[in-house]
């Protein structure tokens, strides 16, 4: 291999897409240090991942080796979706604030624009999609060149892309994602949950504007460096990697429909914590 290993996993659901992938990662991946490793760290497992799931909706959904519970997956899709946690982000005009830099709701639903304000980018991609169901252009982008190549902690989502295209009489709404980085066991799962809830979004919207159904299709998700930290690996290789030598696949995952009113009953009490934070 010259350079970076490019590896491709797919999968029919969620949770058998970024199985495929993490696993592909470990057995192809090349060490590889970050800038945040402490003084005896192994090096991580890095790759260029492109994972794609091609039924993004059907189940099982949920991986149950996800970082953190149901109630932490169902906070994560609010903040992405719902930008529950926008208030969070920091004042550019205030060096003494200490918040966050970003949150991709806020980048994508409100892209502040030196002279140029607030720009809902999902809402401008819902409506190139009724113009021009086939249009390349509908895309939202994260980065902001201005404040990003000196943040300590830039936006590792990058580009959400996304395309209608007609089959058999339906429409169906496929889209990318890019991540610069992706942290593929301790992150990448709910990034991936969160961002087929947006497909998801975007697809109704869409259908709400233009009186026609539209479907989700598949979903593919590109990482420039998609990685496993070595700090994370004696774990992974533990847990992960023994459900997998020692569990069939129904037992390591769940369906989402069997717990989805569970996440959405743990609404309120989340929306009363993301009230809290970065106050």
């Amino acid at each position: 291999m010259n350079g970076i290993p490019v590896l491709f996993a797919q999968g029919n659901c969620i949770a058998r897409a970024w199985e495929n992938a993490l696993l592909e990662l470990y057995h192809h991946g090349r060490d590889v240090l970050t800038q945040y490793d402490k003084p005896g760290d192994p090096p991580s497992k890095d790759a260029t991942m492109m994972l794609v799931v091609e039924e993004p909706l059907s189940e099982p959904m949920i991986h149950r080796d996800l970082p953190g519970g149901f109630e932490d997956l169902q906070e994560y899709v609010m903040e992405v979706c719902e930008g529950i946690k926008d208030h969070c982000v920091r004042d550019p005009d205030n060096p003494d604030d200490t918040r966050w830099e970003y949150t991709y709701h806020q980048r994508l639903f409100g892209y502040d624009v030196p002279t140029h304000g607030c720009v809902d980018q999902i809402e401008h991609v819902c409506r190139q999609l009724v113009e021009t169901p086939h249009t390349r252009r509908a895309q939202a982008v994260t980065w902001k060149v201005w404040e990003d190549q000196a943040c300590y902690d830039p936006a590792c989502l990058q580009s959400v892309w996304c395309r209608i295209t007609e089959e058999a009489g339906r429409e169906i709404l496929s889209m990318n994602v890019r991540f610069r980085s992706n942290d593929a066991y301790k992150a990448a799962f709910m990034n991936i949950f969160a961002l087929v809830q947006l497909q998801r979004n975007i697809a109704r919207r869409v259908a709400e504007l233009s009186g026609r159904p539209i479907e989700v299709g598949r979903y593919c998700h590109m990482a420039d460096s998609f990685h496993v930290y070595g700090s994370n690996l004696a774990e992974f290789e533990g847990r992960f990697l023994g459900a997998v030598e020692k569990r069939s696949f129904e037992q390591r995952t769940i369906r989402y429909e069997d717990v989805r009113d569970m996440m959405e009953q743990a609404r309120p009490s989340i929306l009363e914590k993301a009230q809290k934070m970065g106050r």
